[in-house]
């Protein structure tokens, strides 16, 4: 039984091979005349027919990352650059802030978002990230917090708002946070 599948194993690799060097060969063939292209091509897709259809898949992705590697060769000998342009990503506030956004002027097609929501509550006191333009939204978003969200938000603004009465800071960022966290506590008590 052993012997089998290894006899089996040998002829698919050489089916590979050949397929593998006929591939190879397709993209050198520029010069040779039409008939003979013609033959290869019938015997490459009789080869290609005996191939699961598992095996002519990676044979592919083996040969296409082949060309790619030499394509990208000849485009640093020709002095071209290759490197890929990544897109812009848009940062946490951007992302959150635009959600905010979204969901008070396009309900409609708004959805929830559990990471945006968990990044405004816990930026939300931060004047920086959450300019006052934005905050009065997020006041009106939170009037729909519901549960654990709503729990942990008020059990943080307590938290916040004894931590900032034991000091005796006059710092104007500060105030000015201790003020969000009222209108907070106000809003969700």
């Amino acid at each position: 039984m052993p012997k089998m599948n290894r006899e089996k194993k040998e002829k698919k690799a050489e089916k590979r091979k050949k397929l593998k060097q006929h591939v190879a060969q397709k993209g050198e063939l520029g010069l040779e005349t039409e008939p003979k292209k013609k033959k290869q091509n019938l015997q490459a897709t009789k080869e290609e027919e005996e191939l699961t259809a598992e095996e002519r898949r990676k044979l592919e992705r083996k040969l296409k990352k082949e060309r790619k590697k030499k394509e990208k060769q000849l485009m640093r000998e020709a002095g071209i650059s290759t490197k890929k342009v990544e897109p812009k990503k848009h940062s946490g506030s951007e992302l959150a802030l635009a959600y905010l956004t979204s969901w008070s002027e396009n309900r409609g097609e708004w959805k929830f978002q559990k990471t945006r929501q968990t990044w405004l509550l816990l930026h939300m006191y931060d004047k920086e990230k959450v300019p006052d333009k934005y905050f009065t939204i997020l006041l009106d978003y939170l009037q729909g917090l519901q549960g654990g969200a709503r729990d942990i938000t008020v059990q943080k603004a307590e938290a916040f708002m004894k931590e900032f009465d034991g000091s005796e800071a006059e710092d104007p960022n500060l105030l000015e946070k201790c003020e969000r966290i009222r209108q907070v506590l106000q809003l969700l008590s």
